[in-house]
């Protein structure tokens, strides 16, 4: 992940992303008229968020059956870059719900399940401050991220569709169709998942650089000690 092209081309997507999901063409349809530009920034958040989490579980799986600290690092901060767009997700939800259904946080499942989830993965950023040993805290927080990804897909996609909910899909409603989500959405809608799930991967390398010079910085600390 040492090459530039992938950081190049995840630029390129988000300026062009942001470009035509303000100024494009949109389908014009009734109640959700101009804001359904928000699909670019909302929806492709989210699922870029989802396909970050399972990697991250991934990573901790590998950790759990190699015992490398270096699949740790990536996994917990794969969650963290997931968490960061789960939370954009959450705001530019709030927002477009408070101009489709007159309310910034109505009470919908799918919502409700959306903060359990987030709940749930920053209850594994506690989890992971609150242990020293760097092998005891990677052992335990690699188990708790896989089940964490196993209760939050449910919560989250499966559940709403099971019960009354506004979200489009759910509950009765009816998906989006091709007529509201036509060629010129998908046009934008999946380079922007492409986009946000390499700047996830970017946000985690840099901070896993960091992490990494850390650790060589302390281990020499402590080498420096002991010859003293």
């Amino acid at each position: 992940m040492r090459k530039t092209w992938w950081k190049i081309l995840c630029i390129v997507i988000i300026f062009y992303v942001i470009f035509m999901g303000l100024m494009g063409p949109v389908p014009r349809l009734a109640i959700i008229n101009e804001s359904i530009r928000n699909t670019y920034f909302h929806v492709a958040l989210w699922l870029a968020m989802t396909t970050l989490l399972f990697a991250s579980m991934i990573f901790s799986i590998r950790y759990l059956n190699k015992g490398r600290i270096g699949d740790d690092d990536i996994a917990s901060e794969l969650a963290k870059s997931a968490i960061f767009f789960g939370i954009l997700g959450c705001l530019t939800g709030s927002v477009w719900a408070n101009y489709t259904w007159g309310d910034p946080w109505p009470n919908d499942p799918k919502l409700n399940g959306a903060a359990v989830g987030i709940l749930i993965y920053l209850a594994y950023l506690l989890l992971r401050s609150s242990f020293e040993d760097e092998q005891r805290k990677a052992r335990i927080s690699s188990v708790y991220n896989i089940f964490a990804f196993a209760v939050f897909i449910p919560i989250i996609y499966i559940l709403p569709r099971l019960t009354d909910s506004l979200h489009p899909g759910s509950g009765g409603n009816s998906t989006f169709g091709s007529y509201d989500f036509n060629s010129d959405i998908r046009k934008v809608f999946y380079p922007a998942i492409i986009g946000y799930i390499l700047l996830g991967l970017w946000l985690a390398e840099l901070r896993i650089r960091i992490k990494v010079i850390n650790r060589v910085r302390d281990e020499a600390l402590i080498t420096s000690d002991k010859i003293a």
